[in-house]
C-alpha cells in the first residue's frame, strides 16, 4: 500500500463532503487545520447535506464554496461530487443514545444507511462517521462491519475507537465513536494520538513506541478556557437580535439570522424558585445539596428540593448541577441553558451558562454566524462535534492523504 502523497501535489486541496453536517463542526474542524508550512487548510469542502433547514442556512452561511441540500439525504444525488477524497459526517444517533427510548425500530437508526449510499457512488478515499458510544451495540453496526468484511465497502480498511475531546485539548469531556474508513490502495488513517490527558504525571509512552515520546498535557479546564473569558461580558437579555428571516438569507429559506456567537450571550428568565435552587448549589454541587434547604420566596417559606428528586440517589447527579471550575465540562447537549437538563450551571454564578458559552465549549469562533431561532441554535451548538476534536481528525486525514507534517498549527 501506499500513501497517495506519492502521487498528488501537497498544495492540491482535499475536497470533502459533509452529511448530516448541522451547523458544520466536523467542517470547522477541518477548515481550522493548517499544517505547517501552509498559509490555509488544505481542506476544501464541495457539499453538504442536511435535513434541518436552520442548520443548513447556518453551514451554507459560513461555507459558502459548498453546494448545500437543504432536505432529505435519500433524494440527494452526490453524482456532481465524485471527485471528493472525503466524506464526513455523523448520522443521527437519537435512535440509539442512552438519553432517548434506544429504540431499534427507530428510522433515524437507518439513515447511516444513506452515508453508506454515498460512499458507494463516490468512492472517497477516507471516510469518517461520528456517533455516540451506544453505536457500537447496534445493529447498525453490525450492518457497516458486514458491509466492510464482505459487502459493498469490501474495499476499505476500517479503524473504529472510541475518543474523548477532553484528550485533545476540549474544555469538554465527550465521549463518542469515530469510525474512519480508508480504502485499501492506502495506508489506513490511524485515529490521532491524544495531546492532552486527564493525569499526565501517570501517563507511560505504550509498548513499542518512542520512549522519547513527549507527555500529554492537563486536560483544559472550563473556567479558564471559557468563564474567565466571559465573567466580564454583560449578558444581553434573553432574546436574540431582532433579525426576522429575508430572501437574501442562505439558501433563500428566510431564516432569522445572522447572529455572531458573540451575539448569543444571552440568559433566562428564571422563576423565583429557580434562582432559589441556583444560590443554594454550591461550587461542585447539584440537586443532592438542596435537600433540607427551604428559602423565602415571595413571603412564603419554600422547599426547594422535590419529593421526586429526594426519592431518588440513583442517576444522574448533573441535574441541577454547577459545572467544575478546574474541571473540562460535562457533555454539552442540545439544551445547555437548561439546568433542570444536565449539569449546565455556572461555575459560581447563580445562573445557567449563556448559549455563547456552550459555543465556546464547542470550540466555534466569535466570527460564527447563526441562522434560527434560540431553540433552533441551541440544537445546532448540542449536535455538533467539538471543534478541537474534528481538527485532530483533519490532521491524520492530512497525513494520510498528502504525506505526513510535524504537528498541526494550533
Amino acid at each position: 500500500m501506499t500513501s497517495a502523497s506519492s502521487a498528488e501535489s501537497p498544495t492540491e486541496p482535499i475536497k470533502v463532503i459533509d452529511l448530516f453536517s448541522g451547523a458544520g463542526g466536523l467542517t470547522t474542524g477541518f477548515h481550522s487545520y493548517t499544517p505547517d508550512g501552509h498559509a490555509a487548510s488544505p481542506f476544501k469542502s464541495v457539499a453538504a447535506v442536511e435535513f434541518d433547514k436552520s442548520a443548513a442556512s447556518t453551514y451554507a452561511a459560513n461555507f459558502p464554496g459548498a453546494t448545500v441540500h437543504a432536505g432529505d439525504i435519500a433524494d440527494w444525488d452526490p453524482g456532481d461530487f465524485t471527485d471528493a477524497e472525503v466524506i464526513l459526517g455523523g448520522p443521527p444517533c437519537q435512535g440509539f443514545s442512552g438519553l432517548g427510548k434506544e429504540d431499534p425500530n427507530d428510522p433515524r437508526n437507518l439513515l447511516w444507511q444513506e452515508y453508506k449510499r454515498v460512499v458507494e457512488k463516490v468512492s472517497p478515499k477516507v471516510f469518517v462517521m461520528e456517533n455516540v458510544d451506544r453505536f457500537l451495540r447496534s445493529p447498525q453496526f453490525e450492518d457497516l462491519q458486514r458491509a466492510v468484511e464482505h459487502g459493498s465497502l469490501s474495499d476499505y480498511a476500517l479503524r473504529v475507537e472510541i475518543l474523548n475531546s477532553a484528550d485533545y485539548g476540549v474544555p469538554q469531556a465527550r465521549r463518542r465513536v469515530i469510525v474512519i474508513g480508508t480504502r485499501k490502495d492506502l495506508t489506513p488513517v490511524k485515529h490521532p494520538t491524544p495531546t492532552h490527558d486527564r493525569r499526565p504525571d501517570r501517563w507511560q509512552p505504550p509498548l513499542g513506541s518512542d520512549e522519547s515520546a513527549e507527555p500529554p498535557l492537563p486536560w483544559v479546564a472550563v473556567g479558564p478556557a471559557v468563564f474567565a473569558r466571559t465573567d466580564s461580558m454583560e449578558i444581553k437579555g434573553v432574546d436574540l437580535p431582532g433579525r426576522p428571516g429575508s430572501d437574501d438569507s442562505p439558501l433563500g429559506l428566510r431564516k432569522p439570522g445572522p447572529f455572531l456567537t458573540t451575539e448569543l450571550h444571552i440568559g433566562r428568565t428564571p422563576e423565583p424558585l429557580s434562582l432559589a435552587r441556583y444560590a443554594a448549589i454550591p461550587p461542585g454541587g447539584n440537586r443532592h445539596d438542596l435537600r433540607g434547604k427551604y428559602a423565602r420566596i415571595n413571603g412564603e417559606r419554600v422547599y426547594l428540593s422535590t419529593k421526586s428528586w429526594d426519592e431518588h440517589n440513583a442517576g444522574s447527579g448533573d441535574v441541577m448541577g454547577r459545572m467544575h471550575y478546574d474541571r473540562p465540562s460535562v457533555t454539552i447537549r442540545t439544551e445547555p441553558h437548561k439546568p433542570e437538563k444536565g449539569r449546565y450551571l455556572h461555575p459560581t454564578a447563580p445562573r445557567p451558562i449563556t448559549y455563547y458559552e456552550a459555543a465556546l465549549i464547542q470550540g466555534f469562533p466569535d466570527t460564527f454566524k447563526w441562522y434560527g431561532t434560540k431553540i433552533e441554535i441551541a440544537r445546532q451548538i448540542g449536535n455538533a462535534v467539538p471543534i478541537g476534536l474534528a481538527k485532530a481528525l483533519a490532521h491524520v486525514v492530512h497525513e494520510a492523504l498528502r504525506g505526513s507534517s510535524p504537528a498541526c498549527r494550533h
